[in-house]
């Protein structure tokens, strides 16, 4: 597949479309999921993306894991989590929906149903607190 630079995520991290940013350095994005499967689910793009792990330049995956480590240990402070599931998908096949490279970090508790990747919108107000939240962890 060869890469759009139209995607959602590569508008958004152009600033061409809104987001509930929590973190963004040099090279990477970190913003909440407007469809979020759990409190906090927040996505890590690289500025310098390709559409999945194996097309995304070596730099780019380093940047956005980098990035990736430091919102999943915000995220579980933000939410007192005591697990956090890290999920990268690559292809139609494997559930991937925006064909720019991303990371989800989900906050996780033993028990607690996660709801439906990519199905349901959260109220904008929610999405914005929580953003506040993990980056206040973030400190």
């Amino acid at each position: 597949m060869t890469y759009d630079p139209a995607n959602i995520f590569a508008r958004i991290v152009r600033g061409e479309l809104p987001c509930h940013k929590v973190y963004e350095d040099e090279a990477t994005l970190a913003f909440m999921d407007i469809m979020p499967q759990a409190d906090c689910h927040t996505l890590i793009v690289p500025k310098d993306a390709g559409t999945g792990i194996v097309d995304t330049p070596v730099a780019a995956l380093q940047a956005a894991i980098a990035t990736t480590q430091k919102v999943a240990a915000a995220v579980k402070k933000a939410t007192g989590a005591p697990g956090v599931m890290v999920v990268q998908l690559n292809g139609a096949e494997a559930g991937q929906t925006v064909f720019h490279l991303h990371f989800h970090v989900i906050p996780r508790w033993e028990g607690l149903q996660l709801k439906f990747h990519a199905r349901g919108m959260e109220d904008p107000e929610v999405l914005k607190a929580n953003a506040a939240r993990v980056r206040a962890a973030l400190g």
